[in-house]
């Protein structure tokens, strides 16, 4: 059977949308939040990383200056390393309701996660400590030159403090003023806020308690003299002797002299009224007629000359019993010869002499 078609086109529709299926606009649409995700996915992974941190970097010193806002500490630790991102850190304080922070020095470690960095600014500043050594047998004068070396500190304010008694030893004599021999000589741990006051308030309470631990009190039943001439003689044992366990027979000498009424003939205290603690004494010197000068004037100087140490407070307090009236230089190491006669000191003085001591 034959087919006919007619020569008029075909016209063909389109298939229309199935039923269900997506709009154009809500395609874009998902797209876009599938890009959203994505950025906002990223974002966040970036904002983790950086709270979070990283462990075991390099250590960084801070010093957050006094009156920062979380802004400039925030802007500091970027600037440092600490963290990387200063408005992000920001946020994060923010969110945590945490701050202010103090001043001071801190610190943290390179990349440290924000909880542990806004951790220790909580707990405030390091304690910064100075540190410094005063020797035994120093001066009044050249350990207040110590606290002057110290920042913001001066030494003529310390010095002025310690002879204005302001600052009292309780070994200090009623009517005077001079705290010379009554600062203990050691090793110190300053805070900054810690002014020339409170410095010398510490050297002296220091010096009092270790004075009553050797029973400075009982001076007068131990060796018949004062608290505060024992620490006389034992300023004149520092500077006598470097040896501890020669220092109660060089006490012994003083006591010896004192007892018979002989000048003690100690030219560090000559050197102490002259202020020339290091150059040689000249005959002049010598012939100087002033209260510390022990080879003219018997007895015991006014005040003490040098900061002594615990061994020789003790030396001033229990000496060796034993008759020598004279001391020499004998050996390079600082010992001493001890003789009782005239003949026996002569005798180590040439001795001295020939070793070049004298």
């Amino acid at each position: 059977m034959t087919t006919l078609y007619d020569d008029e086109a075909v016209v063909v529709e389109p298939m229309p949308e199935p039923r269900g299926g997506f709009p154009r606009w809500a395609k874009v649409l998902l797209a876009l939040a599938v890009v959203g995700l994505l950025l906002a996915g990223a974002v966040g992974f970036w904002a983790t990383s950086h709270v979070r941190g990283t462990s075991g970097g390099e250590e960084v010193a801070v010093e957050v200056p006094m009156g920062s806002s979380t802004q400039r500490i925030a802007a500091i630790l970027d600037d440092k390393g600490v963290i990387e991102n200063s408005r992000l850190f920001r946020l994060y304080v923010q969110v945590r309701g945490a701050g202010p922070f103090q001043a001071g020095a801190y610190t943290f470690r390179e990349k440290q996660g924000y909880g542990e960095v806004v951790k220790i600014l909580e707990k405030g500043p390091e304690l910064v400590f100075e540190r410094v050594t005063f020797p035994e047998g120093l001066t009044l004068e050249q350990i207040a030159a110590r606290v002057g070396r110290l920042p913001g500190r001066s030494a003529e304010r310390f010095l002025e403090l310690a002879r204005s008694g302001t600052v009292r030893s309780a070994f200090q004599p009623p009517d005077s003023t001079n705290l010379e021999g009554l600062l203990l000589a050691e090793t110190y741990d300053f805070e900054p806020k810690d002014d020339e006051l409170a410095i010398l308030t510490r050297m002296v309470e220091s010096f009092d308690a270790a004075a009553r631990e050797l029973a400075l009190d009982q001076a007068p039943q131990k060796v018949g003299l004062s608290p505060y001439e024992a620490v006389i003689v034992a300023s004149m044992v520092e500077e006598e002797s470097k040896i501890d366990e020669e220092r109660p027979k060089v006490a012994q000498v003083i006591y010896n002299r004192l007892q018979k009424g002989w000048p003690l003939g100690i030219d560090a205290t000559i050197r102490y009224a002259l202020n020339r603690p290091t150059e040689p004494l000249r005959k002049s010197d010598l012939a100087n007629d002033n209260p510390y000068n022990t080879r003219l004037r018997k007895g015991l100087i006014p005040t003490p000359i040098a900061a002594p140490s615990r061994s020789a407070l003790q030396a001033a307090l229990v000496p060796e019993p034993g008759p020598w009236m004279y001391y020499v230089l004998i050996e390079r190491d600082g010992r001493h010869a001890f003789a009782v006669t005239d003949a026996e000191f002569a005798r180590y003085k040439a001795e001295a002499k020939a070793k070049g001591l004298l």
